[in-house]
């Protein structure tokens, strides 16, 4: 387990002979402080975690990384020059290290960290399934391997290294979601984490206002598949074309996924259940298995390609690979959940982005009942910012027999999906959720499917939230 000798070779190179503590974890939150813990101060646009630190210590930290000094009176070491002060510190007393950045200095320790140890690493990103793919995939190497995961959204620049942090000797594998924002974020990412594999899953408009357009976005995943060593892989979506187009921006081994017999890897026959999941023909150089696995959707196929690529890639057989397909431990963002009128609600407020809620629109397609579709803004989409709402009206219109639509950007799919065909009775236009919960409360019946889907930013899981039925 990492401990204070690994964190201070970390930051200026020797390891002091008093220095053997075991690090038990490491967190940013103050809250999530345990005995002999490290935190890390990281100063935010909103809260600045220099002023926890004494709830930290308080809590049993043992350590807290800081860039300021505080008015605290706590022992401090200062490493700022990178070399280690000749005073120690009192046994089993809490003290801070004092840092130029504390997020850099976070990012240097998982560095060195991760160096320690000879496992191989499987970076994931895209636009859309990265989460869901990353929960498959780790259940599929599961079946032969120990495998760390990145928990929640812990897939950027401190979520990541804060997950490096984590391993140690019993860990085979890792499985790692590699969020983009910024150009040049998921190549640091790379840097710190080292992985063989890389799994692009699709280039969407999900935060093209920051990236600026989907070329950009497609630039700035390609930095994956930029870092692969030469005997790595790089396992790419084939059915998009920004992505199928990567294989010549890498060194690594290429392995395609999709629904053309081009790829490596590919399916056809592909049919949703509904709730009972999808079923589909599964096709690997001369062999053909016919599958049926628990992810909802049919769009979920790809995600189903992606995990057996990885598994395939890592020397798994395909029972193997089939058990982890068929596990039900994987965590998905989609839930299903019954309303207080009987109604089925389909939970898929996490976030939304076009892509993500044209699938959703196509779930709900596949199930039986009046079919309502409660769709919100969906932000931060730059210039695709219109053309991503006509979209989904659109859909919404073949889709739905009643639409209600949540937020300014709302009323573009509403606009579209009246235009499309859906009659202007059938469609409710509001500003916000509370607005939502007030117009469906006594409106649903037993014989609806509810879709509830838009950006996290609309608050749509209190829509959830109120109509569920609580057992």
């Amino acid at each position: 387990m990492l401990n204070l000798g690994d964190i201070f070779e970390a930051l200026c190179g020797l390891r002091p002979l008093w220095a053997n503590q075991v690090i038990s974890k490491a967190v940013i939150d103050s809250r999530q402080a345990t005995p002999k813990s490290m935190f890390i101060a990281l100063p935010g646009e909103r809260v600045d975690g220099h002023d926890y630190v004494k709830n930290a210590f308080e809590n049993g930290a043992y350590l807290a990384i800081v860039n300021r000094d505080l008015s605290d009176k706590f022992t401090v070491l200062d490493l700022r020059s990178g070399e280690l002060p000749g005073e120690t510190v009192s046994p089993g007393l809490p003290f801070c290290v004092l840092v130029d950045d504390s997020l850099t200095s976070l990012q240097q320790i998982a560095r060195v960290w991760r160096r320690k140890f000879h496992l191989k690493v499987i970076g994931i990103t895209g636009s859309v399934g990265k989460t869901t793919t990353k929960e498959i995939a780790t259940e599929v190497l599961n079946q032969r391997f120990r495998t760390l995961k990145n928990e929640g959204n812990l897939n950027n620049e401190i979520g990541l290294p804060l997950t490096l942090l984590n391993l140690n000797e019993s860990y085979e594998r890792a499985v790692l979601e590699m969020g983009f924002y910024v150009p040049g974020e998921i190549a640091l990412l790379c840097e710190l984490a080292l992985p063989q594999v890389g799994v692009i899953t699709n280039i969407g408009t999900v935060h093209a206002e920051r990236a600026g357009s989907q070329e950009a976005i497609a630039c700035g995943k390609a930095e994956l598949v930029e870092s692969l060593p030469a005997d790595g892989v790089a396992i790419l979506n084939y059915d998009d074309r920004r992505v199928r187009e990567m294989a010549a921006l890498t060194k690594a081994q290429v392995f395609f996924y999709g629904l053309s017999p081009e790829a490596d890897l590919w399916a056809d026959g592909v049919s949703g259940l509904g709730l009972d999941g999808i079923q589909f023909r599964l096709h690997y150089r001369n062999e053909v298995l016919h599958l049926r696995v628990p992810l909802i959707g049919r769009h979920s196929v790809h995600t189903s390609l992606r995990a057996a690529a990885i598994g395939l890639v890592e020397g798994l057989t395909w029972q193997e690979i089939v058990a982890g397909l068929r596990s039900e431990h994987a965590q998905l963002r989609l839930s299903v959940v019954t309303a207080k009128s009987g109604a089925l609600m389909l939970d898929d407020t996490y976030n939304a982005s076009p892509e993500s809620t044209l699938a959703a629109l196509n779930l709900l397609n596949e199930m039986d009942g009046r079919k309502v579709a409660v769709l919100g803004d969906m932000l931060e989409l730059g210039p695709y910012e219109h053309q991503g709402h006509v979209m989904v009206g659109v859909r919404a219109a073949e889709v739905a027999d009643e639409l209600v639509t949540v937020g300014k950007l709302g009323q573009i799919i509403a606009s579209s999906a009246q235009k499309s065909g859906l009659h202007a009775s059938a469609i409710t236009e509001l500003e916000d959720s509370d607005e939502v919960i007030e117009f469906l409360q006594g409106r649903l019946g037993e014989n609806d499917v509810v879709l509830v889907k838009g950006s996290h930013g609309m608050e749509m899981d209190k829509i959830v939230a109120s109509l569920e039925m609580v057992t």
